[in-house]
């Protein structure tokens, strides 16, 4: 696999407002360890290998286990995962596929039991922008396996 372009070099700006909108969900009030199972799960749903790989090692780097990373997909028939956790990735799934759902009140009234206002503001930001990612990494075709996580990955079962 080859990459297509390189976006990043070619349009500094858009890199620049993508960035600014991720350093928002970096300050932002929700858990560093979910943010990384939500951009984890909207990259698989979208197929973005790049951004699977990136996000399994950020997430592994932040001490998320093995077992739950490996079982992500199928989130929904395994008891690993909290129920902040569950309706986080319920959430994700839901405006990912969005032209599918169309987020049905029920999943929206799920989700607001496990979070404030704001921070449903926040997730859906954090959903919008790996949606985002995603299609920059699908579209020119980045190349999974270089990326490296900025902490040390730690061994986990």
């Amino acid at each position: 696999m080859e990459a297509r372009l390189d976006y990043s070099t070619i349009s500094p700006e858009a890199m620049r407002a993508m960035n600014g909108l991720e350093r928002v969900v970096r300050a932002s009030s929700l858990e560093p360890a979910l943010l990384e199972l939500v951009r984890l799960r909207a990259s698989q749903i979208n197929g973005c290998g790049y951004c699977v790989d990136m996000h399994s090692k950020d997430a592994r780097a932040k001490g998320e286990t093995e077992q739950r990373l490996y079982a992500l997909s199928v989130w929904h028939e395994t008891p690993f995962y909290d129920e902040r956790e569950r309706a986080a990735l319920l959430w994700t799934e839901n405006l990912t596929l969005i032209s599918e759902t169309h987020v049905p009140d029920e999943v929206y009234e799920e989700v607001r039991r496990h979070f404030s206002e704001k921070e449903l503001v926040e997730l859906t930001l954090a959903v919008v922008l790996i949606n985002g990612w995603n299609r920059f990494g699908i579209s020119f075709r980045d190349v999974p396996g270089s990326y490296e996580p900025e902490q040390p990955v730690a061994a986990t079962s």
